[in-house]
């Protein structure tokens, strides 16, 4: 069986490599399709993932709609040569609208309830779309819910062991308590109108990393180039160490969904600052009491005091046992969906999943 993935960021390729993994070892074909981030690419080669580009990162709507036809175009090419047994995604339209176009089975795994958009133009040439049970909505009859989120298809301890060296590497030390600060790009399409921090200016956001350096150094991480003024906050931390860096944390605070969610599951303590929350940190917090979704900066200040102090880590371990605990092992869900589906036959007929 032949399979293509597509991936956009470099969430998506954490998500699929130990898929990847299991369905070479099963003797599958695989090959990946990605649009051309830099990280995302970097993390690829760094796990021997063959691959190919078929587009560039669009900041605006309108460059991200005009962008659809050359990317498809691209990709069909491309797979048009790889002749894949069926395609995944974690929603892509380029991988749906061309899977509709080769008369193959396109599935897609997703997390993020107002990425509207995105579903609108993927739903009508999707067979499956599946997302954790705490999805908070009803994407109908190809609707196919698990008991997991996506990070533990790669955090998970089964699949993932911190490595202490990865903090010499780069300047960190395990006796030295530090905090993992992260500011979003805010340019994905389910990011329109949605905001985080907002500081009122330079002055205010100095002044709140001097606030949480209360609690530890103070590690700035950011999709998008930081001001001067915060520069001295950042180290150069290769992509495939970033998961060593968030384990070994005393905390997350944030704008950024999924490394949230990495942080609850390694058992890290996150504040999640965003205008929207997801189903799958609510989740995490309400059942779980791994984190706090925080709609600005004052309620983020507010949090501080239930994250930090001794015990917090221990308390938080146990309560992350609990989690894994309960859920299922994402990474062999999605290779059985995905090698059940690849042998279904073609072509491609309209079909009722998860009723």
């Amino acid at each position: 069986m032949r399979v293509l993935f597509v991936v956009g960021h470099p969430a998506h390729v954490h998500l699929f490599k130990n898929v990847v993994r299991v369905l070479q070892s099963h003797g599958h074909e695989i090959l990946v399709g990605a649009v051309a981030r830099e990280v995302t690419t970097r993390l690829l080669d760094a796990y021997g993932i063959p691959y190919f580009v078929f587009g560039s990162p669009q900041p605006e709507i309108v460059s991200k709609a005009l962008g659809i036809v050359p990317k498809d175009l691209s990709l069909l090419q491309n797979a048009r040569q790889f002749r894949p047994d069926v395609l995944v995604s974690t929603g892509s339209p380029y991988a749906a609208q061309v899977s509709a176009v080769l008369d193959q089975p396109h599935l897609a795994f997703g997390d993020t309830e107002h990425a509207t958009l995105i579903a609108r133009l993927m739903l009508p040439f999707t067979d499956a779309v599946c997302t954790p049970d705490v999805f908070e909505g009803d994407l109908g009859p190809k609707h196919v819910r698990y008991r997991g989120y996506k990070e533990l298809a790669y955090v998970h301890p089964k699949y993932f062991q911190p490595d202490p060296e990865s903090l010499d590497r780069i300047g960190l030390s395990r006796k030295e308590p530090y905090v993992l600060l992260r500011f979003a790009s805010w340019d994905a399409s389910h990011d329109l109108g949605d905001r985080g921090f907002h500081f009122a200016g330079i002055d205010e956001a100095v002044a709140f990393v001097r606030e949480i350096e209360a609690i530890g150094r103070v590690i700035v991480t950011s999709e998008r180039k930081p001001v001067s003024q915060l520069a001295p906050y950042t180290l150069p931390i290769p992509p495939e160490r970033m998961h060593d860096v968030i384990a070994f944390s005393h905390l997350y605070v944030g704008e950024g969904a999924t490394m949230a969610a990495e942080a609850g599951v390694l058992g890290v303590p996150w504040i999640f600052v965003s205008t929207r929350g997801r189903g799958f940190l609510t989740d995490q917090q309400k059942r779980y009491g791994l984190g706090f979704w925080v709609r600005d900066l004052d309620e983020a200040r507010r949090a501080l005091p239930s994250v930090s102090g001794s015990g917090v880590l221990d308390e938080w371990k146990r309560r992350r046992d609990r989690m894994l605990s309960e859920k299922e092992d994402v990474v062999e869900f999605i290779s059985n969906f995905v090698e059940t589906w690849g042998v279904r036959p073609s072509p491609r007929v309209p079909r009722a999943v998860g009723s």
